[in-house]
């Protein structure tokens, strides 16, 4: 099947980044893909500041049943699309903001994330997720993360152990708010942007898609470098900090079993030797 993985860049107009999406899509089915994953933020954009976010200017916020979710979906069609957007959701009588991602075809939803770690100011703007789930769709079983949520080798775990095969990883990841570099492939974020993908495919053995923003939002500038890698951690596709879409066709679940042939890291873990996660604190 073919994988294809977006830099671009979505800000605040809704409208245009719907144009935008319908014309990606579009160039991604005439080259003949299966599975088109969009960065996070796609509509709506990300917030502009992630030390000290304006809450007087956050991303347009949408229910998951809005017609701009539905307008994904029609143009979506037969092909699996995932992409982020700020969920606006009901709890306790209050609207509820989380930064999600869906993944939809022609047919509806087929799954859904919260972004679970937030970065810096990132809790003034949303609330987080609290859970990790796989789900089947027709390019064979996945989960989703989202920016910061890679950082953690925990979040893809769980997913790999849910039985995911594929994980898509939709960022809005910036170069170093503290520690810029003059050049893009110097900046420490982008190192580690790029360092994260290739581990986290590899320790799990799964193909990983990984998106990303382009550009410029407030103080904010993104690294693109959207890739697809292998179960081995090697890039089979990869973009720069422009726009472009990274392609790449792969056999998932053959690329899956083979690179578990001999050494099968979910069954080869040593659970019972490892500190409980679940209660471990950092020293």
């Amino acid at each position: 099947m073919r994988l294809a993985s977006v830099a671009a860049h979505f800000g605040r107009d809704i409208d245009r980044s719907l144009e935008k999406m319908a014309g990606i899509v579009g160039d991604a089915r005439a080259s003949g893909v299966d599975l088109l994953v969009f960065p996070d933020a796609t509509l709506g954009g990300y917030l502009s500041d992630l030390r000290r976010p304006d809450v007087h200017a956050l991303p347009p916020a949408l229910a998951e049943d809005s017609f701009e979710i539905g307008r994904v979906i029609a143009m979506a069609g037969d092909m699996v699309i995932c992409f982020g957007y700020t969920e606006e959701a009901v709890g306790d009588g209050e609207a509820l903001h989380y930064n999600a991602a869906l993944c939809v075809t022609g047919d509806g939803i087929l799954g859904r994330h919260r972004k679970v770690h937030q970065p810096a100011g990132e809790a003034l703007a949303y609330r987080a997720g609290d859970t990790f789930r796989a789900f089947d769709t027709p390019v064979g079983r996945m989960g989703m993360l989202i920016d910061y949520d890679k950082t953690f080798p925990e979040a893809a775990r769980s997913l790999a152990l849910d039985r995911a095969h594929v994980v898509a990883c939709l960022s809005a990841w910036p170069a170093s708010v503290t520690e810029r570099a003059s050049r893009l492939p110097q900046d420490r974020q982008s190192r580690l942007f790029d360092l994260y993908d290739s581990a986290r495919a590899a320790e799990n053995q799964i193909v990983w898609v990984s998106s990303n923003q382009t550009g410029v939002m407030g103080g904010l500038r993104f690294l693109g470098q959207a890739k697809v890698v292998g179960p081995g951690g090697d890039v089979l596709a990869k973009t720069w900090s422009k726009g472009a879409l990274a392609v790449a066709e792969i056999d998932v679940e053959s690329e899956v079993s083979r690179s578990r042939r001999i050494l099968h890291h979910l069954k080869e873990r040593a659970p019972s030797s490892y500190v409980d996660t679940l209660r471990g604190e950092a020293p």
